[in-house]
């Protein structure tokens, strides 16, 4: 490269750098606190321990009432898909102030309920509001950390998002046995509440100056005052790029086995080790959420060393080398924990074996966010300016595919039993690490295939 060329690029650099020089370091802390109170995780883990006494009341089944957990992972599809679709012209902070009065109406809804029907129609409505969160603290991070420093930002992002679901499924649990799965319900509704107050006060919208489509209308042609019709679809045009595919792909299967040990919790490690109190088995569900708590900044920073790292070997920034942080997670921890889970369970009785699955329930979290936590952040690097509609059509078909899977799991374990199905969750899971080898030695490649509009 000549001196011309060089000085030339200089400008845009500086342009670039004071994008993210916008807010302080207080400031950027102070925004990545605000969109950490996301509900979406929360609500889904408050759940999970009382599905046996709502079965019991609206007198049906547990694998019936697994069905309102399916209902709401297919809402974290749509949710998203909506959510950052508007939120790529109206902002981000429209979209936070929509998506919790759905969630706070959908949490009175499910109080109310009285028929299982009654149950489904609202439990959609409830997750659906509080789904966006996730993609839209994503696309936050992505406006305010530049690259070098957004694995360790999305870490910390995560992280402190998953406290909250760390202590749901004790909080339900606890909530149910002691009160009732409807004090739950309405509790819920009251932080929806605490969130949409604190959003309308304390959040600043963070997009990119000249990023909204808003923007680009003639100021007298801006729709202020009535709602644009937009296709809430079009965000999973991104999934045309094979690398964002192959990587939802990869975050399907790791996921899943997350989904496979929680899910039937109740049927698997609480009739296995004779845990009928919900408040206990809600404490059972806790070793996941503190795995996830731990694993999630510990990834984001290894993921911006390892970022570091290949730059300085290489000599110029290679974005899937993010995705090397992915391989204890998605080779060792994920796998092997759902695997000797259900050996566990199947084999091991009595105090040591409920202590060696609450080990495996640490390890699956700890490794299913070293694995989703980087490739969040690589999905930010490459689509940094439309990274809210990246992380929601990841995320969104994601969850609609695993709305279908979660539903056949209690039906599996039941037909064919703990260990095959663990199996089975934990071979896919190895073809997941397949999938993230490929990206990483093919992904420059990859993404000249189809270029859907790539920041790098």
């Amino acid at each position: 490269m000549s001196d011309s060329e060089e000085t030339s690029l200089l400008p845009a650099q500086a342009d670039h750098d004071l994008i993210y020089q916008r807010y302080s370091r207080a400031e950027k802390r102070f925004l990545v606190a605000v969109v950490s109170c996301s509900l979406e995780a929360f609500v889904s883990g408050t759940f999970l321990p009382s599905i046996p006494q709502i079965a019991a009341e609206l007198q049906t089944t547990g694998a019936t009432v697994s069905y309102a957990v399916s209902l709401s992972v297919l809402a974290t599809f749509i949710g998203p898909l909506i959510g950052t679709a508007y939120a790529a012209y109206y902002g981000k902070r429209v979209v936070y102030l929509v998506g919790f009065p759905v969630s706070i109406a959908g949490s009175l809804g499910v109080w109310y309920a009285r028929t299982v029907p009654q149950l489904m129609f609202w439990r959609f409505f409830q997750s659906a509001g509080a789904a966006p969160g996730m993609a839209l603290g994503a696309g936050v991070i992505g406006d305010i950390y530049k690259l070098e420093e957004r694995g360790t930002a999305l870490g910390i992002f995560f992280g402190a998002t998953l406290v909250g679901p760390a202590l749901a499924p004790f909080v339900g649990g606890f909530t149910t046995h002691y009160f009732s799965w409807r004090i739950l319900q309405l509790g819920l509704g009251v932080f929806a509440l605490i969130g949409f107050i604190f959003v309308l006060f304390a959040f600043t919208e963070t997009s990119h100056p000249g990023a909204l489509k808003i923007e680009s209308l003639e100021p007298n042609s801006r729709p202020r005052w009535r709602p644009v019709l937009i296709n809430p679809l079009a965000p999973l045009g991104l999934l045309r790029s094979p690398s964002l595919f192959a990587l939802t792909m990869v975050g399907l299967v790791v996921l899943l086995t997350d989904y496979v040990l929680l899910v039937p919790l109740a049927y698997t490690i609480g009739i296995r080790y004779n845990i009928r109190n919900e408040a206990l088995l809600g404490a059972c569900y806790l070793p996941s959420g503190l795995g996830n708590i731990v694993g999630a900044p510990v990834a984001g920073g290894l993921s911006d060393r390892v970022v570091k790292k290949w730059k300085s070997k290489r000599g110029f920034l290679y974005p899937e080398d993010r995705l090397r942080a992915c391989f204890i997670g998605a080779s060792v921890l994920v796998p092997l924990s759902i695997l000797l889970s259900g050996l566990s369970i199947r084999y091991i009785p009595g105090p040591i074996g409920l202590v060696l699955n609450l080990l495996f329930l640490f390890m699956n979290g700890f490794g299913v966010d070293m694995v989703l936590g980087p490739s969040a952040a690589y999905i930010v690097d490459i689509l940094q300016t439309r990274s809210a509609e990246a992380m929601a059509a990841n995320s969104g078909l994601r969850a609609f595919l695993l709305s279908f899977a979660v539903a056949g799991i209690l039906p599996m374990i039941n037909a064919y039993g703990i260990v095959l199905t663990n199996l089975i969750s934990a071979l896919l899971a190895w073809a997941g690490l397949g999938l993230l080898v490929i990206i990483i030695k093919h992904g420059e490649r990859m993404r000249k295939w189809v270029d859907v509009g790539y920041s790098i």
